[in-house]
């Protein structure tokens, strides 16, 4: 099942439900709606610096994945970016991809 890791910041309404709920609550509801979506929470941490979430979830496609981020996102309380991740196998199939390429300038 493909993975994403979701990076994610806490608007002031979503640090508010934070604070209400904590972050075991959070998570909780997280796993809630992945597993209803057909996937799981593969982990979940908050963090100093740039982001407060970062989250991996396994999710069935692209598509879901997708509509995880504009519902979230349009609730107000989170603005986030969803990376799509590979694993090393699929890297190691795309190194066996033949292709030709002519860089800049060649």
């Amino acid at each position: 099942m493909p993975r994403y890791l979701i990076r994610a910041n806490y608007t002031l309404e979503g640090l508010q439900g934070l604070l209400k709920e904590g972050g075991t609550g959070r998570q909780k509801a997280i796993e809630t709606l992945a597993s209803k979506l057909g996937g799981h929470l593969v982990s979940l941490d908050y963090a100093f610096g740039d982001d407060d979430v970062y989250a991996i979830c396994e999710l069935p496609d692209d598509e879901t994945a997708a509509a995880v981020s504009l519902r979230l996102t349009a609730s107000g309380a989170v603005n986030m970016k969803t990376i799509k991740l590979l694993s090393p196998e699929q890297i190691d199939a795309a190194t066996q991809q033949e292709l030709e390429y002519r860089k800049p300038g060649a």
